[in-house]
């Protein structure tokens, strides 16, 4: 091909080969009142104090944000014994995953994620221009062997999802320990903690204190699950300076904007918040997962704010099936076929009315009530 044939600016051609983020769905037509299920939202919204926070700022909305996001880094850092300047902030965590592979991979390099890791990965693996690899899971745990045997001397970055979404499995900090151990020095690993908060087993551990004493490791958190500022953005990570000096000279000069940095702020002062989403998850999940598997459907164990269901595949029974039925009384799930899990469906831990309503209706779908 000519450079005269071509009629117009071409992307380059791995840009292409991505399939784009869906979102779960928010709306049905017809139905007036949802229970959206689908995201993993808190179903306690956010701290009173990041809302007041947030209306503060309205009168001064034509100033220009703090670019370094000095004050939330050192609440962060303050909350959990951290050096600020260790920390970056972002445009939700996803941001930070995007610019790590965007500045750790060279063309052609290898990223490594988990099967069923978060669909994010291979995107901002491919938008850098490297080689996404998967490694197979084992009960749909991520497998530290599997990930590194498929490690080579091309691979430049690993994402791991811990818990891990859609599944809502985990490693123990041992493993995530193992698995740094078994990488060479020149591949970072990314330790992605999103649903850290949620954790309560005596065995995990977000990755600070990897991330702490070495060079190639980083961990993500986020503040959109647990406290409740999905809408705003905001997400942080921890590494050593070496890693941070790379990152700051490419994230956007203003990327979190002054509301989500306020907000961030105000949600690390009222720690009573973040306690009562753990007291309320530590209540509805157990109690989801034991009322949903005696319907007879397979319930994958979590630890995050979500649960992963799997349906039979007996037609009526799927869940395209389920999924259709609890649309239309109002419960909307997130389909996870794009994570190659076609039989499953992912439901976040609602409020009492939704997790109460949710339950009812699977089991009216797997009586064949309704049909």
């Amino acid at each position: 091909m000519t450079t005269h044939s071509v009629l117009k600016p071409q992307p380059r051609p791995e840009i292409l080969a991505i399939d784009p983020y869906v979102p779960g769905k928010s709306r049905v037509p017809g139905v007036a009142k949802v229970h959206k299920l689908s995201s993993n939202e808190s179903p306690l919204g956010p701290s009173p104090k990041a809302m007041e926070a947030v209306r503060a700022l309205a009168g001064s909305l034509e100033l220009y944000p703090d670019g370094a996001s000095t004050a939330l880094r050192e609440a962060i850092g303050r909350r959990y014994g951290l050096d600020p300047a260790r920390i970056i902030c972002g445009n939700g965590s996803d941001e930070l995953l995007a610019l790590l592979a965007h500045v750790f991979l060279h063309p052609g390099d290898e990223g490594i994620y988990s099967q069923y890791g978060f669909l994010t990965y291979p995107i901002c693996i491919r938008a850098a221009g490297g080689v996404p690899v998967v490694a197979k899971e084992t009960d749909r745990t991520a497998s530290v062997d599997a990930i590194l045997a498929k490690t080579t001397a091309r691979t430049k970055i690993v994402y791991l999802a811990n818990p891990s979404n859609p599944t809502g499995t985990y490693i123990s900090f041992s493993e995530v320990k193992r698995l740094h151990a078994g990488l060479p020095p020149h591949t970072l690993l990314v330790v992605d903690a999103a649903y850290a908060e949620y954790v309560t087993r005596n065995d995990y551990a977000a990755g600070l204190e990897l991330a702490s004493t070495l060079d190639n490791v980083v961990m993500t958190r986020t503040f959109s699950k647990i406290h409740g500022l999905a809408s705003l953005r905001v997400g942080w990570a921890y590494g050593s300076a070496h890693v941070l000096d790379a990152l700051n000279r490419v994230r956007g000069p203003f990327n979190l904007n002054g509301a989500a940095q306020a907000a961030g702020v105000a949600s690390l002062e009222d720690m009573a918040h973040v306690e009562r989403a753990i007291a309320h998850n530590s209540r509805w999940l157990p109690w989801l997962t034991e009322a949903i598997a005696k319907l007879g459907i397979e319930v994958t164990p979590s630890v995050g704010n979500f649960l992963l269901l799997t349906f039979p595949k007996e037609s009526g029974r799927t869940a395209g099936d389920a999924d259709a039925f609890l649309s239309a009384r109002g419960f909307i799930l997130r389909a996870v076929a794009a994570y190659g899990l076609p039989d499953s469906l992912r439901l976040t831990v609602g409020g009492e009315e939704a997790n109460r309503g949710v339950v009812a209706a699977l089991g009216e779908f797997m009586r064949g009530e309704g049909d």
